[in-house]
């Protein structure tokens, strides 16, 4: 499980990478103030659940919580659907993909919810 879960952080770090590159170096100067900020702001929680995506992973690696992997799957989702749609309104995107970002945003506290939900669990699994 954790292998699943550190390989699912280290594709979202470097595409975390890869566009906060882009963003500074090709977007930036063409991007109004307002949607540079945006940009910036999806970068910044892509890199955040990067690496707690990566903390999971070690943790995965060491204690088996029946959860672990629906809290990565749902930082993914919250990853692709809050970043991603705010990385597409500042490309250009029509203003349709606007209301998928609350949506990313939800499914990001529900997958933290979950994991402060497993750390009271008593259904704690040892490896």
């Amino acid at each position: 499980m954790y292998r699943t879960i550190l390989a699912i952080a280290a594709i979202n770090g470097l595409i975390a990478v890869v566009l906060g590159a882009y963003g500074a170096h090709g977007l930036k100067p063409e991007l109004s103030a307002k949607l540079w900020s945006a940009y910036s702001t999806a970068n910044q929680y892509h890199f955040y659940h990067s690496l707690a995506l990566l903390a999971l992973a070690a943790f995965a690696a060491v204690k088996a919580w029946p959860k672990l992997m629906w809290i990565a799957w749902g930082w993914q989702l919250g990853i692709l659907l809050f970043s991603g749609s705010i990385y597409a309104l500042a490309l250009g995107a029509p203003s349709w993909v606007g209301p998928i970002t609350p949506l990313g945003g939800l499914t990001l506290m529900m997958a933290w919810g979950l994991l402060i939900q497993q750390a009271f669990s008593n259904k704690d699994v040892k490896n």
